[in-house]
């Protein structure tokens, strides 16, 4: 079964080619993309039975001897992230069908976004297997292509700005990246992970301090660890809806799944565990805090992100079993949780015109629908019981108060606060988007803005009919309103040009919900599937920190 382990790589990227030869048959794209992440989703849960049952699956690249090989490899952690990766993808590609992201309008000429979401696709998937530090470079290289394409799809002033700010972000990182492997080659002579997991132990100490460090900092940027967390807020929230949540639910758990490679077959005995906790805890603070600050959906969601990536460093940190399963448990679920969450404020944009607390009001009654695929996995990432993100945060609290040093009860502490913190953030945002009607939204809304006393009440009753997206506005309604928003100071613009195009926002479309409400499902099986996932993750953080396993499975399939 060792062939089937470079097909979620193989395959999206001959995927990508064909999208791109029938770029002019968006029709046939999707069916291509579609059918190639369908696929990979059945390649990685043989995978992960395969692992499970049988040990990793190792596959070397290429006729080249041991050392000069490419080595691509399935053990049971990386095979569980291969899963639940292809799953998002596979999600996230059906909500982008339904949202009109296919290159069949004139409009918007999107016929790139097939090809670069499947690089995108085959570059989390590389990541997962590589076998090597320098193939390992290469997945955080195609991310970087596709996801800067992906980030500036339809040449917004605000998404070329975002979309700058990360590759400036990523080519630094990638350059100390390089810069790392030039360091572990030279003191090493090989960039092979089972090779360097008996290499770096036979360095001096001080050598293979700094060559950790190196590591450690490239992967943090990647995975957002305060503090090299700066970029992310300003990254994220401004990309289309599905960009916006498979970058939020995969990207940064591809730079938390290197650290935990890393730190385990590399650096076992790491010195660096308390730097690890401290970090985690500041992430921990640090980005709830600034979800609390938030006025604007996605930018909240991500600073939660940031946050809660904390949570899976301190697993890390702890450098046990418990500590080890806990983080991956936790990975799983904030993948599905987040993702499902951005899905879900693009429906909420879609809907309502808007994401900012100040503007939106009454989904509830509305959208009721939109209201519960809200509530359910903002819940579940506060982490009220009995869901997946209590159960996983019950796993690594317990995991540290086994462990039981000061800085380690810290965390803890920190953890619990940042719950409820969550909590608080994710409620608010209920109250003022969905709970609240959409008249007090808009008053308050004109009460910032400064608009005067007798155009307040129209304005308010028209601005409401278009944020909550109603069906019906009458021609009389938009004459009107149309001379409100001209006898104004010129606040009202996004009004306005919803005004000037005659329309408001349509029915959500059954492909973009559907999508959305399969994941937060997803999220939700998490919990009824808790007891066996977290049996799962125990095993292979027990064979995380029984390096051998991995070792031999890769160097003796080398010698054959």
């Amino acid at each position: 079964m060792n062939a089937l382990v470079p097909l979620p790589v193989i395959l999206p990227l001959l995927g990508a080619g064909l999208t791109l030869i029938l770029s002019r048959r968006p029709a046939l794209q999707r069916a291509v993309s579609t059918t190639v992440l369908a696929t990979v989703v059945a390649v990685a849960a043989t995978l992960v039975y395969q692992t499970d049952r049988h040990g990793p699956q190792t596959i070397w690249i290429g006729a080249w001897k041991e050392p000069l090989g490419i080595s691509l490899v399935a053990d049971r952690l990386a095979a569980l992230m291969l899963l639940v990766s292809a799953v998002v993808t596979l999600g996230v590609l059906v909500y982008s069908i339904g949202q009109g992201m296919t290159g069949d309008q004139r409009d918007t000429p999107l016929t790139i976004y097939h090809p670069t979401f499947l690089v995108l696709a085959a570059g989390v998937s590389n990541a997962f297997l590589a076998g090597d530090l320098f193939n390992l470079f290469v997945s955080f290289e195609m991310l970087l292509f596709a996801s800067y394409v992906l980030l500036t799809l339809g040449g917004t002033r605000a998404r070329i700005r975002a979309g700058t700010i990360y590759v400036v972000v990523s080519v630094l990182s990638s350059m100390l990246f390089l810069i790392s492997l030039a360091a572990i080659y030279a003191a090493t002579g090989s960039l092979n992970l089972a090779q360097l997991s008996g290499r770096l132990s036979e360095l001096p100490p001080s050598v293979s301090l700094v060559l950790q460090l190196l590591l450690l900092t490239t992967f943090s940027i990647k995975a957002a660890v305060f503090p090299l967390s700066f970029w992310l807020p300003d990254s994220y929230p401004t990309a289309p809806a599905p960009v916006t949540a498979v970058f939020a639910g995969l990207l940064t758990k591809v730079g938390v799944y290197a650290i935990i490679r890393t730190q385990t077959l590399l650096f076992p005995d790491s010195p660096l565990n308390d730097l690890l906790l401290w970090a985690a805890l500041l992430t921990l603070v640090i980005g709830i805090l600034g979800a609390v600050a938030q006025s604007e959906l996605k930018r909240m969601l991500s600073f939660t992100l940031v946050s809660h990536i904390g949570y899976m460093i301190f697993g890390v940190a702890l450098g046990t079993v418990a500590g080890y399963s806990g983080a991956i448990f936790y990975v799983v679920h904030h993948i599905t949780i987040q993702t499902a969450l951005f899905l879900v404020l693009g429906l909420v944009e879609r809907r309502a015109g808007s994401t900012s607390l100040i503007k939106l009001g009454g989904l509830a009654r509305i959208a009721p629908v939109l209201a519960v695929l809200y509530f359910v996995p903002a819940m579940n990432l506060a982490g009220i019981p009995p869901m997946s993100g209590f159960l996983g945060k019950v796993g690594l609290t317990e995991a540290g108060l086994s462990v039981g040093t000061p800085l380690v009860y810290a965390v803890v502490a920190a953890g619990m606060l940042t719950s409820l913190l969550t909590l608080y953030a994710v409620a608010k945002a209920w109250n003022l988007a969905f709970w609240r009607t959409p008249e007090q939204a808009h008053q308050l809304a004109l009460e910032l803005s400064g608009a005067d006393a007798a155009t307040s009440r129209e304005v308010v009753r028209h601005k409401a009919h278009v944020h909550v997206g109603t069906s019906t506005f009458e021609a009389r309604d938009l004459d009107e309103a149309r001379s409100i928003v001209d006898e104004g100071d010129g606040s009202n613009q996004d009004l306005h040009q919803l005004i000037e195009a005659g329309s408001l926002p349509q029915r959500l479309p059954r492909t973009m919900v559907g999508a959305a409400a399969g994941l937060v499902i997803l999220s939700l099986a998490l919990t009824l599937v808790a007891g066996p996932l977290f049996d799962y993750t125990d095993r292979a953080a027990r064979d995380l920190l029984d390096r051998g396993i991995y070792i031999s499975s890769v160097l003796t399939q080398g010698s054959r």
